[in-house]
């Protein structure tokens, strides 16, 4: 089964960093304000379901976080950046089932109060992404 990790600007200075299952329902996420987005990707895989594959747009195309995948029996999709020397093969067919982590952004972007990021708080604005989640993990259970 594949999963899909991401990140989306979601206002001010807040990336969500979201996984998602096959069916594009939300799995563990993080909020973070100026972080990596490999530091807080390593942080999710410790949270990660078993999983088969991987799939992760071009800014999760480092080294490091491709060996903590390997060493965890998944096996990256991710593009590789144009400047890097090394190369990394991975299935472009496989990759275009990323589009279900975009559609769940677009979903959390529905709310809202989520997109227009009406909490100054980090610890509320995350509340508020919980609970969209929540819901939108309950209504694709099907």
């Amino acid at each position: 089964l594949p999963r899909c990790i991401g990140r989306s600007r979601g206002g001010l200075t807040t990336k969500l960093q979201v996984v998602c299952d096959d069916k594009g329902r939300p799995l563990p996420f993080t909020a973070e304000g100026q972080a990596n987005d490999h530091k807080t990707a390593a942080a999710i895989l410790d949270q990660l379901p078993p999983a088969r594959f991987l799939l992760a747009a071009r800014a999760y195309s480092s080294a490091a976080f491709r060996q903590a995948l390997t060493d965890r029996g998944v096996t990256p999709c991710i593009p590789p950046h144009a400047k890097h020397r090394i190369q990394h093969h991975y299935d472009p067919i496989l990759y275009k089932q990323r589009h279900r982590l975009e559609n769940l952004f677009a979903r959390l972007k529905d709310w809202r109060r989520i997109h227009t990021r009406y909490d100054r708080c980090a610890h509320t604005f995350l509340s508020a992404i919980a609970f969209a989640a929540a819901f939108i993990f309950w209504i694709n259970e099907s």
